[in-house]
């Protein structure tokens, strides 16, 4: 054991045992209570030593709990340090910041999830230490947190930090808070200095205007450390600490430091710059944003490095917000043309995915020049790119521009687009076109959307190809509700028939899997006048594969129509075709009564399915008969036990159904 030794004596009274002690050792204290049976040693009534006992009880699972903060086995301490709040709570409040802490402090060295686990639970432990007006007593383990070297237990230390900062007075920061900020971003190695522009935001508000001025010049003095991982977190932090700043010190303070972060040797620091231009452009008056901040970004969206412009092409809705109507006109409808056209797939990706966005934020009078004129001819360069994720990026918000631009030009200008997304070669690019067909349909209208789109759409179902054709099934129940019942059944229904008899397997699966969605989205009554007919008609084809695929459909349709409707139409057409030449046929229909058969009631089962499992049971072909026999044990668990007795059964046929019944899940 890691505790150290005890050293005490045990005296005795009629009532009960007293211990008294050497050494205030917590640890020592819980083991030796936990360990020692005041029984053995004391002698007395049998009241005294169960009043022993019980305390003994109370204390051992604690002691467990803190010798094992000690163990050697990582998992062990992981487990003991999630329980702490148990250990503290056990201690009293008291004992948690004299003894508890302190040894906490002391051995913070051990593996990194124990640290993660640990200071997580201290951001939670103010009740523990006796409320807000110890606070303070969390400190000191969890600056030692904020300066180990694994970036996630630094990150939740300052986490925790933060927290419990709000639980601080005004007095209570000054005098312990801010000292710890202070010390951390003066600290020798740079992992403190890290820790510590996370902490400036939140004491900066509650402290007074000396100790303002300190923290500001602390945070200067981060802005330009020799280290790059410095400069990158006060980078970071930039935009929060300027939002709790006064206005005067974020244009004299916070605006220099803006500019040389973002002009940074590092792409790393210059990057996170701009998320932090974004935050100060909104805090400053239109007056003043042309000056101050609208250089810097226009370096910026211009930068060698692409992951900075990247950055500037994922904040550009925030940053078009936070700037203005006549801004945006001036100078972010330039920039947003040219990461449209940027070298880089990635910034094009970015900027791709902004284009609706950006333009619905367009000032509204001049909207639909500035998209005709500047947006479009870079839209177009984009439907061809040469990188999928940047089709398919524009793919999921062009159709957006339909609703911007009204009827004429999305037919004029955006449909030809469309069509060229619709046959692309991604089938990505394609589904997010099909996903968004609503929004064109509410411009244009469904007649328009037959005449220009809808032929594509047909054209790629019957493709040569059967994984086009695939592709398009997989979208067809999407695209059935979007465009309604009506205009389904219309122009889309017989090409859904037609894949049933496709002559790949793949394609007549799929297909049947299509029907079952798209019962789910038109109803029951809709299947029974549309689809069930003609599933059903394909019981008489010629080809045998054909006729499984009207099986394999009516197991699909089964559970979504209904009992009626399974019983009254499927159900006759399968019983019929138990007698089909074919041996595939006759097994597949012992696999579809076996599966429509929780559908249908207990009636019809006994009448008219019994009979035809049991005629197969005997037939000549041996899969047929497996699986008939396969369907009797499970037509069993739903009240058929009296088909294994039956006459027509052999001896060897009841053993199988036993074996397969005792087998079955």
């Amino acid at each position: 054991s890691s505790l150290r030794t005890f050293k005490g004596r045990f005296t005795q009274n009629e009532n009960s045992v007293i211990i008294s002690f050497q050494t205030s050792s917590l640890f020592s204290f819980l083991y030796r209570a936990a360990q020692h049976n005041a029984s053995a040693v004391c002698s007395g009534s049998s009241r005294s030593k169960m009043a022993g006992a019980e305390g003994d009880d109370s204390l051992y699972p604690i002691a467990v709990l803190i010798d094992e903060l000690r163990n050697e086995d990582v998992q062990l301490r992981l487990n003991s340090i999630k329980k702490l709040s148990t250990i503290a709570l056990a201690l009293g409040v008291e004992r948690t910041r004299t003894e508890l802490l302190p040894f906490l402090t002391d051995t913070i060295y051990d593996e990194d999830e124990v640290l993660l686990a640990l200071a997580e639970q201290l951001g939670s432990f103010t009740v523990l230490v006796g409320g807000p007006e110890f606070v303070h007593c969390l400190l000191p383990p969890l600056e030692s947190l904020a300066t180990v070297e694994e970036t996630v237990v630094r990150d939740k230390a300052v986490e925790s930090l933060r927290k419990i900062s709000q639980e601080h007075s005004p007095v209570d920061l000054e005098v312990h808070f801010v000292p710890l900020v202070k010390r951390l971003a003066s600290g020798d190695w740079f992992t403190s200095r890290t820790s510590a522009c996370g902490l400036f935001g939140v004491c900066y508000p509650r402290v007074s205007s000396t100790v303002k001025a300190e923290i500001r010049q602390h945070f200067r003095t981060l802005c330009s450390d020799d280290t790059p991982m410095v400069r990158r977190a006060a980078s970071s932090k930039l935009g929060e600490f300027a939002k709790v700043l006064e206005l005067d010190y974020v244009k004299s303070d916070i605006i220099p430091l803006f500019t040389a972060l973002a002009s940074d040797e590092q792409d790393s620091v210059r990057l996170l710059a701009v998320e932090a231009g974004v935050s100060i452009a909104a805090l400053l008056p239109q007056e003043d944003l042309e000056d101050l901040v609208m250089p810097t970004l226009r370096q910026a969206a211009e930068d060698k490095s692409w992951r900075v412009r990247y950055m500037v092409a994922d904040k550009f809705s925030e940053l078009q917000k936070a700037v203005g109507p006549e801004i945006t006109k001036n100078d972010l409808v330039p920039a947003f043309q040219n990461l449209l056209k940027d070298c880089e797939a990635e910034v094009r990706t970015a900027a791709a995915n902004k284009v609706k966005v950006f333009c619905e934020s367009l000032p509204e009078d001049s909207r639909e020049t500035i998209i005709m004129t500047h947006i479009l001819p870079c839209v177009k360069e984009l439907v061809s790119d040469t990188n999928q994720h940047v089709k398919s990026a524009l793919a999921s918000v062009i159709m957006g521009l339909s609703t911007i631009l009204g009827k004429d030009n999305t037919v004029e200008h955006l449909l030809p687009l469309f069509l060229v997304q619709l046959k692309d070669e991604y089938p990505e690019v394609r589904l997010n076109i099909i996903s968004n067909l609503d929004c064109v349909n509410e411009v244009i209208g469904i007649r328009q959307l037959s005449q220009s789109l809808l032929p594509a759409i047909v054209e790629l179902a019957e493709d040569a190809k059967w994984r086009v054709r695939l592709a398009i099934i997989e979208y067809m129940p999407l695209l059935a509700g979007q465009l309604g019942v009506e205009f389904f059944d219309e122009k889309l229904n017989s090409l859904c028939m037609a894949w049933l008899i496709d002559h790949v397997y793949a394609i007549r699966e799929a297909a049947t899997c299509n029907l079952m969605k798209l019962v789910e989205k038109f109803g029951a009554e809709w299947a029974q006048n549309t689809i069930v007919p003609k599933v059903l008609g394909m019981a008489n084809d010629s080809n045998y594969l054909h006729r499984m695929t009207t099986l394999f459909c009516i197991n699909a349709l089964s559970e979504v129509c209904g009992q009626e409707i399974t019983t009254k139409h499927m159900l006759p057409v399968v019983l019929k075709m138990s007698t089909d030449q074919v041996a595939n046929v006759r097994f597949n229909v012992a696999r579809c009564l076996q599966k429509i058969g929780p559908v249908l009631d207990s009636s019809a089962l006994q009448a008219e399915v019994k009979p035809v499992l049991e005629k197969l049971a005997t037939d000549q072909d041996m899969d047929v008969k497996y699986f008939a026999l396969e369907a009797i044990s499970g037509m069993y668990l739903f009240n058929l036990p009296t088909y294994i007795f039956s006459e027509t059964f052999s001896f060897s046929s009841i053993l199988f159904f036993f074996f397969s019944f005792s087998l079955s899940p």
